[in-house]
């Protein structure tokens, strides 16, 4: 039987990435808890894992730095590049593990060679990840069927059950401590708000796609919708979000609040932790709202809902149109252009009422879910 004593876990991807590998993680963590378990990650994707029991360290890695052949042509960045390569094989080789699990995806050529080197580098003799037909530098493989097949999270599982691994109740994990707790209710404090009454808008989708986006005045709708039931509207500005942010605000008629300058990933995490509900794009913000516990009303467009939406999906809503060309951003058979189309009708043609019908749902599904929860405890209670 496999009892392996170090663990090398691959995820050199972004915010939302990471976090859909966490209940992977804490699979292997039930398998397997006498192993020392490492994380290879990005430098800025790592302090989602701090406080997580599942891993015992983490490595990071630029792998931002390696995917632009036209950077690495040039003198000085290809010096540098290769000498932070070196450096990372011998760190694997000198490491010695017995286990590397490769969490992404072999889409294309150049991408399985970086991760065929990577591999090989570590000299483990247990290699698990998925395979499309290229993973033959794999003992253990868990079939990949095309983005969207499976959600990304339970792909992830599929790798790490080629060990024996399995999570009973899988979900995404972002642990935060008490000070982030209690600054984080400080800061609602000082808004004036109670975060059991806040609907939180991020009307942004970060820089890596910003087609992503659903129109400014459409969230401001929708805002002045959930504003008319009663609940308090505060919009999300991510990092250079701040003129989105305002242009929301503007379009709003209702008052609300703008949350910027919020930190960390983490730190904004803390924030939405508590929330009613958190309604944006297919975006890391969202994830880091699904890994806390906060109800997700997320909008898709040219992106891939069933690889990249809200986990685990039965406790959220996805908002989308079911057109033939959807998605177009990571289809099922390749990657796609993060840009989409021109018209982007699936955004374009995506109404408020839609999304505001989801987040009204959801919020009744939750009062009956806590509802249900106070009789049984009262319950229990007279019964004792």
């Amino acid at each position: 039987m496999l009892d392996p004593r170090r663990i090398l876990v691959v995820k050199l991807a972004d915010l939302g990435d990471l976090l859909t590998a966490t209940p992977a993680l804490r699979a292997l963590r039930l398998r397997f808890p006498r192993a020392e378990i490492t994380a290879l990650v990005t430098p800025h994707t790592a302090c989602l894992l701090d406080r997580n029991d599942a891993m015992d360290g983490v490595i990071t890695f630029p792998k931002a730095m390696f995917d632009s052949v036209g950077d690495l042509l040039r003198p000085f960045a290809a010096l540098r590049a290769t000498g932070l390569a070196a450096r990372l094989a011998w760190q694997l080789a000198w490491s010695r593990y017995d286990v590397v699990v490769l969490l992404h995806h072999l889409t294309t050529r150049s991408g399985t060679a970086k991760y065929r080197a990577l591999v090989a580098a570590s000299r483990a003799p247990v290699r698990v990840g998925l395979d499309n037909g290229t993973g033959t530098f794999l003992t253990h493989r868990a079939a990949d069927a095309g983005f969207g097949a499976r959600h990304e999270a339970d792909y992830w599982l599929d790798v790490v059950g080629t060990l024996g691994a399995a999570h009973p109740a899988p979900r995404m994990e972002l642990h935060l401590s008490t000070s982030e707790r209690e600054h984080a209710d400080a800061r609602w404090y000082e808004l004036g708000l109670e975060s059991s009454n806040v609907v939180a808008i991020h009307p942004g989708s970060g820089t890596f796609s910003v087609a992503r986006r659903w129109a400014p005045e459409r969230f401001a709708a929708v805002g002045d919708a959930l504003a008319a039931d009663g609940l308090h509207v505060v919009l999300v500005a991510g990092p250079g979000e701040e003129q989105l942010v305002q242009r929301v605000r503007r379009e709003m008629r209702a008052p609300c609040s703008v949350l910027e300058q919020i930190g960390t990933a983490r730190e904004l995490a803390a924030m939405l932790r508590g929330c009613r509900l958190f309604i944006g794009n297919d975006s890391g913000v969202m994830h880091c709202a699904a890994a806390v516990d906060a109800p997700v009303v997320a909008v898709f467009g040219l992106s891939n809902h069933r690889a990249w939406g809200p986990y685990p999906p039965d406790r959220h809503e996805v908002v989308r149109l079911d057109l033939p060309c959807s998605p177009c951003f990571y289809p099922p058979t390749g990657l796609g252009t993060p840009q989409g189309c021109g018209p982007r009708a699936c955004l374009s043609e995506l109404p408020p009422h839609s999304v505001i019908a989801a987040a009204r749902r959801l919020l009744a599904r939750n009062a009956e879910l806590d509802e249900a929860h106070s009789v049984g405890h009262r319950g229990a209670v007279c019964g004792a």
